[in-house]
């Protein structure tokens, strides 16, 4: 098998990861609305600028948090410029993660990986330290884009993630979206 090196989004495309088409489309409160509630510890994965932090910020309320994780830098950047003066800043902790590790060790109720695990060097060694900060019982929602990541890779995908010692839980409709969530066993 040929070694491919993964890309990521860059930073100066960040526009087309959050605008009104992609709201209308793949709306952040009616995706999460299921999985998020008041109080809960979240994290969100390959945060980018921002486009499901903000939105689960508003769902955890002032008792829950969110750990809004990227690779790059700017990305942090533009979304810490966007919660400014949002009162949403209190609620969410930026962090920037290593390419192969996600380097945080707080438990959270529920992870969301969208768009994001075929970017990832090691899926199977990002989803046994994912499995790691879940708390038992703790939910995972992985979206893949359908136009991208075809049907094959996507069920390895999710084969790593079982292997890892995740459980299936179903599927949600989402648009241009391969999904899977994913809850955690009771044993972490």
């Amino acid at each position: 098998m040929k070694n491919e090196k993964k890309q990521i989004c860059p930073a100066e495309k960040a526009w087309h990861l959050d605008n009104g088409i992609r709201r209308w489309l793949q709306n952040p409160r009616k995706i999460l609305r299921p999985f998020i509630g008041e109080g809960m510890t979240v994290l969100d994965m390959g945060c980018g600028p921002g486009f499901f932090a903000l939105e689960m910020a508003r769902m955890v309320g002032c008792s829950g948090r969110v750990i809004a994780v990227d690779l790059q830098q700017e990305m942090l950047e533009k979304l810490k410029n966007r919660i400014c003066g949002t009162g949403l800043a209190d609620r969410i902790t930026l962090h920037q993660s290593a390419a192969d590790e996600i380097g945080i060790i707080e438990k959270v109720d529920f992870a969301l990986c969208f768009y994001l695990v075929h970017e990832l060097p090691s899926p199977a060694q990002f989803f046994r330290e994912l499995k790691n900060l879940l708390k038992p019982e703790g939910m995972v929602f992985i979206a893949e884009p359908s136009f991208h990541v075809p049907q094959k890779a996507f069920s390895d995908t999710v084969e790593k993630a079982i292997n890892a010692g995740f459980i299936p839980a179903g599927m949600w409709k989402v648009f241009f979206s391969k999904t899977m969530i994913l809850k955690n066993t009771n044993d972490s």
